[in-house]
């Protein structure tokens, strides 16, 4: 078990320190792959068209790579799922090199990369009970939350700096070595086998899939918090995506007014990583979450009321509204981890994270209509009245509002 295994801290720091370079090579080609194709094209379909490859595959396929995910070696699918991404993105170097790099190419690039990362994060994120005690989740969680906050802020400034010096072929070569430096931390880290006495026979992904179904529905606090976990993100990702509309529109700034937003927002997501890293949040981990949520809530409604002129107010907004996020993704995550069995993990992670995905491009649609027809502000307070219906609903169910408390009850296994 992880919690009586020597060295797991050794363990997690290696696999984090190659994540974090990853992520890092990663995030900074992504910034300079939207500038290359805005540049190029300047098509706002384009730029959508290449949001909508990050969707597709973890949105699509969850339910089904879950299935791999806790049938065979997940250090194994972690290292072949970098290994993709990063041949994915030397076919773009070999392009770039040869002058035969278009728009097709990137956009089937993108969705190959983003196979590789739905394989990827769920895989991860079912392997670290592995290593990590359970009594260590929430606080590593926050440290994890911690690293891709700094990311968040050191990308977009590495990406402006490289996409002026560099060729974006260069930039590319640059996410190739950041995905072999995590291919190689996972290759030297220790990862506990998994005890599998059911999956060892013919593989049948549909009876295996819907098993995750299954083991998800039987614990209705988990499953509640999945589906509030939707509303939260049907609210919040038009709102992300809204943030440089708000700054430049409804306040009447420039693209650096925008970029201070964004940068404070990350900023504030340190700041809630740290104290989370260092606090672990509440005994019952329902109520950090819902205190992030009113936290949210309250940023929200304040910003859609907020008048043209009090830009500044918006900034301090965004800066808590970073910082009431890892008290949510920070307690989410470790609350799936600690509910079921190891060996439905890749399966529960795949699923909950499709369940999310869906609601995304739904919101996207929802909110940009409203924004166009009655002004950005007004999905802000929108937003706002979500995500307080969210906090209400964790507080208001019993089920969910009790699941980390019952948690020891939830390891139900089914019959195959």
């Amino acid at each position: 078990m992880a919690g009586t295994m020597e060295g797991w801290k050794k363990n997690f720091i290696i696999i984090w320190t190659g994540q974090a370079f990853s992520h890092l090579s990663s995030s900074v080609l992504q910034f300079a792959i939207i500038w290359y194709l805005t540049d190029k094209t300047g098509s706002a379909l384009v730029l959508s068209a290449s949001m909508l490859m990050g969707f597709l595959p973890q949105g699509i396929l969850g339910p089904v790579i879950g299935v791999f995910i806790d049938r065979y070696s997940r250090k194994k699918i972690m290292i072949i799922s970098d290994l993709l991404i990063s041949a994915a993105s030397f076919a773009m170097v070999i392009a770039g090199w040869t002058g035969a790099l278009s728009t097709e190419l990137i956009l089937l690039v993108l969705l190959i990369r983003s196979i590789g990362s739905a394989f990827h994060t769920p895989c991860l994120q079912a392997v670290t009970p592995q290593i990590v005690p359970m009594d260590q989740l929430t606080k590593c969680s926050g440290y994890s939350q911690a690293l891709e906050s700094v990311t968040q802020v050191l990308s977009p400034v590495a990406a402006a700096v490289l996409y002026q010096s560099w060729s974006l072929s260069g930039i590319i070569f640059l996410d190739v070595i950041g995905a072999l430096i995590a291919v190689f931390t996972l290759t030297i880290t220790a990862i506990p086998k998994l005890y599998q006495s059911e999956n060892t026979g013919k593989l049948q992904l549909l009876r295996e899939a819907k098993e995750g179904f299954q083991i998800l529905r039987t614990n209705k606090g988990m499953l509640g918090l999945v589906l509030i976990g939707s509303l939260y993100t049907f609210a919040l990702m038009p709102t992300s995506a809204l943030f440089p509309l708000m700054s430049m529109s409804y306040f009447k700034g420039t693209s650096t007014n925008a970029s201070i937003v964004e940068v404070v927002f990350s900023i504030g997501l340190l700041i809630g990583s740290i104290i989370l890293g260092r606090w672990g949040g509440t005994k019952n981990r329902i109520y950090t979450i819902i205190g992030s949520f009113l936290l949210m809530s309250l940023c929200l409604f304040v910003s859609g009321s907020l008048p043209p002129n009090y830009f500044k107010a918006f900034v301090v907004c965004s800066c808590f509204m970073g910082i009431s996020g890892p008290f949510y993704w920070g307690m989410y995550t470790p609350l799936l981890q600690s509910s079921f069995e190891a060996k439905y993990l890749g399966r529960i992670m795949s699923l909950s994270s499709s369940i999310r995905l869906i609601s995304g491009p739904i919101g996207l649609s929802v909110s940009g209509v409203l924004a166009e027809n009655y002004g950005v502000e007004k999905w802000f307070l929108i937003s706002g009245g979500i995500v307080l219906f969210a906090a209400m609903l964790c507080l208001a169910v019993p089920n969910v509002r009790n699941c980390d408390i019952n948690k020891d009850t939830n390891h139900l296994s089914i019959d195959t």
